[in-house]
């Protein structure tokens, strides 16, 4: 088992751990440290052991928010998967009917022989400015 030094504090502290365990317990000490060092720079100097438990408890508070925020969150998951389980398992809507207009060849044939007369007429009428 190797032996790490950690420091929380201002104060060194052997301390033994799992091979390849080393990275994870400096993260974790660190996490103390800094709240040990909160401490220190409201409190001052205090005790080794005091020092260790009130940023432990710090420490345990922000866990237990955490622990509450995570519950609210999976509860809403829950919720939320359920949600998508229902509208998946609905039935598919029914499609939505368009109706389109059928022009009759009649409307067509008279609107075609409509431009044609407006096209002779502009014809004329351009004939006559010219003039």
């Amino acid at each position: 088992m190797p032996e790490v030094t950690i420091h929380i504090g201002g104060r060194g502290f052997e301390v033994s751990c799992q091979d390849g365990e080393e990275a994870f317990l400096h993260t974790a000490a660190k996490m103390l440290d800094d709240e040990a060092q909160v401490l220190s720079d409201q409190i001052g100097r205090m005790p080794e052991a005091r020092m260790l438990l009130m940023a432990g408890l710090m420490l345990a508070d922000k866990t237990a928010a955490t622990d509450d925020k995570v519950k609210v969150l999976e509860r809403k998951l829950t919720e939320v998967e359920a949600e998508l389980n229902t509208l998946r398992a609905a039935p598919a809507p029914e499609p939505e009917r368009v109706e389109v207009a059928v022009v009759p060849p009649s409307v067509t044939d008279t609107l075609a022989e409509l431009a044609a007369r407006a096209e002779a007429l502009a014809s004329v009428i351009e004939e006559k400015k010219t003039q």
